[in-house]
């Protein structure tokens, strides 16, 4: 079945890239990670998500 979810909450990106709480919010401060607040929640596009490990590929070549 396919993941259907729109937008992450940060233990769920967590979770899914991998990543510490510290790092995931550096990544959010410096731009390279969107995210949008709703409320006091910072929740994670998954189109950002995607764009993040595409970005993590490039720098990688």
């Amino acid at each position: 079945m396919a993941d259907d979810t729109q937008l992450y909450r940060v233990p769920d990106a967590m979770a899914k890239l991998r990543m510490s709480r510290s790092v995931i919010y550096e990544q959010i401060r410096s731009g390279r990670l969107r995210s949008v607040k709703q409320g006091r929640c910072r929740l994670i596009p998954a189109s950002a998500l995607a764009e993040y490990i595409a970005l993590l590929q490039r720098e990688a070549s």
